[in-house]
């Protein structure tokens, strides 16, 4: 038969196991959701990145655009001025 003070401290220490289980298993789930909200984030900085990539593509013609225009502008009124 065990001594009073052995039974207690086993019992403490049961108790210490389960109190440190439960705080490992809370911290497990929070490092998972911080994980999930990174990937999520990551998958967003992705997306953010097609979109803009695209938008710059698309952007370029607008330039090239505006300098035809300008110099057709500028060509008509150079005839115009030279009277034809």
């Amino acid at each position: 038969m065990t001594p009073p003070e052995q039974r207690d401290v086993a019992l403490e220490l049961e108790r210490l196991r389960g109190t440190v289980e439960a705080g490992f298993a809370r911290v497990d789930g929070s490092l998972a959701l911080l994980v999930q909200r990174s990937d999520q984030i990551d998958k967003q900085l992705a997306d953010h990145e097609q979109r803009l990539d695209s938008l710059e593509r698309s952007r370029w013609p607008l330039a090239s655009i505006g300098a035809l225009a300008a110099l057709t502008t500028a060509a008509v009124a150079a005839v115009e001025l030279t009277g034809r």
